[in-house]
């Protein structure tokens, strides 16, 4: 039975035991027979008026909080219940749903401009964007997935992964470089892949950025980079070689010879010499760095490794600090040229400038003596390796890992590029830093743990 045909029969049943009483003393009464139908009339009449009138009243308000809230439902959100202006409970439902209707109207138009933002995004970006439902099937493509596969959106939807040639996106680790050949354009792809649900359903988004032309353009500025540096040092040579082998050319040609054209021509003969074995060994040091061999990784027990490298160093005492015993998987004959070249560094930095006459409070080093201090400690899953020295500290940070730049007199300016390379071969890294409210210089040096 119907709720409103369930409340008629609740207020007719209300009022039936007062209806039934006046009836039978009514009809028991000694009024004649058309007063007693004049009084059942004017009892059963307003008993029916009264029932239908309290059905209208409960029925009326609940269709109209039915309507809001199909309008809510339908997202027309510009429908409002009136306030009847009482404080009542339903006065608080109409102002409740009122209320309800302005937070969603507000949301459903942050929502409309946050999706026109993404729409527009996903069709600006330069990166080819996928989504396939849970049978494999293309459900959304962005502007640079269509011009990658050279059709329109209309004949790519509902297609297969196999049938588009992204059957090979859908598999295998989510995180990956491909090399792949598309209508669109053909090269190295950067792909990643992440699972959503919409509606209830598993879908996998697939994102493919094209490679190629960055790598073509880090390639073109190396390659500018290289030339620079080339250049330089090749002018720098071949400048003073030309400029005297002139001068040795036109001193020949004189009649006669000057009585010292000997001791000008030793003396020219060994500053070419000289610039030749300069440049001799600047084509050493690049052959050097660019030939670094990958690490041949075995077991490397830290504590002797930074024992034996550390003895190595006669001009400075190095002071040892004691760690864990932790064991790397590395090569030792890099990570020895590393860590040898950075206390190097730091014993150059020591010896060839003077030691400042008091040190910050705090410091860790001798005020009496240049030292360089070797330390290290266990750091999640790396081990990372501490060298401090109090010397004068870097004047120039910026370009420490530039190849060849240099500040020291006759040096390559490979060393640290050398060390860097070393590092993140062995999945590392390698800082150099001045030590923060002290004199010196701070390197550290991270490598994971076996």
């Amino acid at each position: 039975m119907a709720f409103e045909n369930r409340l008629l029969l609740l207020a007719l049943a209300a009022g039936a035991p007062a209806l039934a009483l006046a009836l039978i003393l009514t009809w028991s009464s000694s009024l004649s027979l058309i007063g007693r139908i004049t009084v059942t009339l004017c009892c059963i009449g307003p008993w029916f008026y009264l029932a239908f009138s309290l059905r209208n009243r409960v029925v009326r308000p609940l269709q109209t909080v039915s309507n809001l809230l199909a309008a809510l439902r339908q997202e027309d959100f510009s429908t409002r219940a009136r306030d009847p202006g009482v404080k009542d409970a339903l006065s608080d439902v109409f102002r409740e749903i009122n209320e309800l209707s302005e937070i969603l109207s507000e949301q459903r138009l942050g929502a409309l401009e946050a999706t026109a933002l993404l729409r527009t995004v996903m069709e600006e970006i330069e990166v080819a964007v996928f989504t396939f439902d849970a049978e494999n099937k293309l459900r959304l493509v962005n502007r640079s997935g269509e011009r990658l596969l050279a059709q329109p959106f209309e004949r790519l939807m509902g297609r297969t992964a196999a049938e588009l040639n992204l059957a090979e996106c859908l598999e295998g680790e989510p995180n990956r470089t491909l090399q792949m050949a598309f209508p669109g354009g053909l090269g190295r792809w950067g792909m990643r892949r992440t699972s959503f649900r919409q509606h209830g359903l598993p879908h996998q988004l697939i994102v493919l950025a094209d490679l190629s032309r960055a790598l073509r353009e880090e390639e073109r500025q190396a390659w500018q980079r290289l030339l620079r540096v080339l250049g330089h040092e090749l002018n720098n040579s071949l400048a003073p070689i030309k400029s005297i082998s002139g001068s040795l050319s036109s001193l020949l040609t004189k009649n006669p010879l000057p009585d010292d054209w000997r001791e000008d021509m030793q003396g020219g003969l060994g500053i070419i010499a000289a610039r030749s074995d300069a440049l001799s060994r600047f084509m050493t040091s690049y052959t050097r760095l660019a030939r670094l061999p990958p690490p041949k990784l075995e077991p490397l027990a830290v504590t002797p490794w930074l024992q034996r490298v550390a003895n190595l160093e006669t001009r400075v005492a190095v002071t040892l600090v004691p760690g864990p015993d932790l064991i790397l998987r590395a090569d030792g004959d890099q990570l020895d040229q590393l860590l040898i070249n950075l206390l190097r560094n730091a014993a150059d930095a020591v010896c060839e400038s003077p030691v400042p006459p008091q040190l910050p409070a705090g410091s860790d080093l001798p005020r009496e003596s240049p030292q360089v201090v070797l330390s290290w400690e266990k750091s999640g899953h790396h081990v990372e390796i501490r060298i401090e020295d109090n010397g004068p500290g870097l004047a120039n940070t910026t370009n420490l890992f530039v190849p060849f730049f240099t500040t020291k007199p006759g040096g390559s300016g490979i060393g640290l590029v050398l060390c860097r390379q070393i590092a993140e071969a062995h999945g590392g890294n390698l800082m150099l830093e001045n030590r923060s409210g002290q004199h010196g210089c701070l390197a550290r040096l991270r490598l994971p743990l076996g």
